[in-house]
């Protein structure tokens, strides 16, 4: 149809009429002599050109030189009738799949274009070049080797194929994603859990450690002393001297075979021995002595000696740890003794601070910090001006005892917070504070609570109350915070800090929050079922049980907020006088501080987000790192003090990186991380 139709536009241009077929015989034995050939060369070079390693200077010359050759001849029959040439390249438009156009559109691959191009020339020419053609059809050359040229239909089942393969290696990659993400997930929360089984059995968050018979013969040697020891009470009962000697000899045996091990791998080789000996025996001796009531009776009394004991030891650790935890230690105690000779060793001029106009100035940032500890007092002012926007408007109130006073003054003197105002007082100088004024003042003098206090073996002393034995509820220090009108009384707003928190954002916000009345900000410590009322006070008394709700929730000292105007108009420390009057024998709560705070300000504290202050990182050790680094107060509260041997580890970091450790004093008395 293409050839009929430019051979219909030739004989157009010419005008045809009566000699239209010997021009039209004309111009076809002309497109099967040139223009054939040179669709052939065209889609010959444009197979070459599409494939690479078929390129090379010999063929591309040759190529040249056939298509100058060609329209050589074409210019030459067609000198007068130039026209022609447009006709013809415009009839090949109309090729359709056959065109060079189509093949670009469609961006086939060179292999079909090959194998379309070769199949068209074959047809227009009557396979007069069918063997080179074949020949060409059939194989291609490809840097020395030969390859089959696929059909369409084959390219596209490959193709096809190819994209399954790919997709299919998709999805196992990203099912290998999700297993890799779910394993993630999955040890995430496993190491929560490790953390809160720190103080647990080891195998309880190592399973794939634990082996149901890896202790095996360590605990088949210790039931076997359990039931030779039964058989040594029955044995000397019925005058068995022989089998209680025997008995006792392969318990001692049995003993320094056990020794410290803890693994069967830790046992010496002649524990099999041993083992089989004291079998041995017991084999004898039950066949002598066994009686299941006597046996029975035996093993009893055993285990309540054995209970006794735990109690015992576990009222004893307690009373260490307690101990160890309110012990200052010698290097703390070292340097507030020499801050204390060099103190004094000052002239008068030399002992004032700076910046004294600060101390009463209400539109200033105030806070109150009432310690015994230099140094961490220091790192409490220190990482509150490290963080502070602008330290020249923090002024800090601490208040210590006589025997610090001097130490806490030449430390600060010493070391300056930049900008800040400090302002050191001794309570004990505060002449206000006595027991005709302090109901606590006035029971701590009582000869009941100095019983309390002093007397160790009191018959009404358990091991719970071990912890309220404590030398910080005899310092009016602890108690100090019920009275901070009267301590600063020209002030508006206060901020109470513990000497056991440390400050890692700007506090100055705390400032504009809005208690909408209430006395007290601070952040609530209550879960679902722990942190209560419930928890602190007696609801057997009815005081308490009609005064408060058991399930109202508590909250926290450490970082308190208070209102000192709301203060003075409620008659908070009015309040906490009459509650604590009314505890005098210790019938609504135990000591200590929170209790009194928590019916001090009941109805009266507003609570602050939880992430202004986190607590628990004196003895809990599962606390989200996020949770700490998100905080802007961090509460070492508990036993385990940063500054104590027996602090976490893992806290610690937080704490000392505010401490100088190069500092002359510290080096001296050996501080060191």
């Amino acid at each position: 149809m293409a050839l009929k139709r430019g051979l219909s536009g030739v004989n157009r241009v010419r005008g045809g009429g009566g000699g239209g077929g010997s021009r039209s015989a004309f111009i076809l034995l002309v497109f099967f002599c040139v223009f054939a050939p040179l669709v052939f060369f065209v889609g010959r070079g444009v197979y070459i050109d599409s494939s690479d390693d078929y390129s090379n200077d010999s063929v591309k010359q040759d190529l040249d030189w056939r298509e100058r050759l060609a329209m050589k001849s074409l210019r030459s029959l067609f000198s007068k009738e130039a026209s022609v040439l447009d006709v013809i390249t415009a009839s090949t438009a109309d090729l359709g799949p056959f065109s060079l156009d189509s093949f670009k559109k469609n961006n086939l691959s060179a292999s079909y274009r090959e194998a379309g191009v070769d199949t068209s020339v074959r047809n227009s020419q009557n396979q007069t070049t069918s063997s080179a053609l074949n020949a060409k059809g059939d194989i291609t050359s490809k840097g020395g080797s030969h390859q089959k040229v696929e059909t369409p239909a084959k390219f596209y089942r490959r193709q096809l194929r190819e994209k399954r393969r790919e997709m299919r290696a998709n999805e196992l990659v990203k099912r290998n994603v999700d297993t890799i993400l779910k394993l993630e997930n999955a040890a995430i929360e496993r190491s929560k859990s490790v953390d809160s089984a720190v103080l647990g059995k080891y195998s309880i968050w190592r399973r794939e450690n634990e082996n149901d018979n890896s202790d095996s013969n360590i605990r088949l040697m210790r039931d076997q002393v359990i039931m030779a020891r039964v058989y040594c009470g029955i044995a000397k009962l019925k005058n068995k001297t022989e089998l209680l000697q025997e008995l006792q000899a392969r318990i001692k045996d049995s003993q320094r075979v056990l020794a410290e091990a803890t693994t069967d791998a830790d046992l010496p080789r002649s524990a099999h021995d041993k083992l089989r000996d004291m079998g041995q025996v017991l084999s004898k001796a039950k066949m002598q002595l066994y009686d299941c009531k006597l046996v029975t009776g035996k093993l009893r009394a055993m285990l309540q000696t054995a209970d006794e004991q735990v109690r015992s030891l576990k009222k004893q650790s307690t009373f260490l740890a307690q101990l160890a935890a309110k012990t200052i230690p010698n290097p703390i105690h070292c340097l507030s003794m020499r801050l204390t000779i060099d103190y004094y060793l000052l002239s008068p001029e030399k002992r004032k601070f700076p910046r004294r106009e600060n101390r009463e100035n209400p539109n200033l940032y105030h806070y109150a910090l009432f310690s015994d500890n230099v140094l961490a007092a220091s790192v409490v002012v220190n990482s509150t001006i490290m963080n502070a926007k602008d330290p020249s408007k923090h002024v800090f109130h601490l208040v210590t005892d006589k025997l610090n006073f001097a130490a806490m003054n030449m430390w600060f003197l010493l070391n300056p917070p930049g900008k800040a105002t400090i302002h050191v007082e001794n309570v004990d100088e505060f002449k206000w504070l006595n027991s005709s004024y302090c109901p606590v003042l006035r029971q701590l003098e009582s000869a009941a609570m100095k019983e309390y206090y002093f007397k160790a073996d009191h018959p009404s002393s358990g091991s719970s109350n071990l912890k309220y034995r404590n030398p910080k509820y005899l310092s009016m220090l602890n108690h100090l915070r019920f009275y901070l009108p009267e301590v600063y009384p020209k002030l508006n707003k206060i901020l109470f800090l513990d000497d056991d928190i440390i400050v890692q954002k700007d506090l100055t916000p705390l400032w504009e929050v809005n208690l909408n009345g209430k006395v007290n900000g601070a952040v609530e410590t209550c879960g679902e079922s722990f942190h209560r009322f419930d928890k602190y006070l007696n609801f057997s008394n009815p005081h308490i049980a009609r005064n408060f709700n058991p399930n109202a929730c508590g909250w926290a000292y450490g970082m308190n907020m208070f209102d000192l105007k709301e203060w003075k108009k409620r008659d908070i420390t009015g309040i906490y006088h009459k509650w604590q009057n009314m505890n005098e024998n210790r019938t609504l709560w135990k000591l200590g501080t929170l209790p009194p705070g928590l019916i001090t300000f009941y109805g009266l504290t507003h609570p602050l987000d939880k992430s202004w202050h986190v607590l628990g990182l004196g003895y809990n050790p599962s606390i989200a790192k996020k949770d700490i680094q998100n905080a802007a107060v961090v509460h070492y509260n508990g036993n385990m003090k940063p500054w104590l041997e027996l602090a976490m580890s893992k806290y610690r970091p937080y704490w000392t990186k505010y401490i100088k450790f190069d500092h002359p004093y510290l080096r001296r008395c050996n501080l060191h991380e």
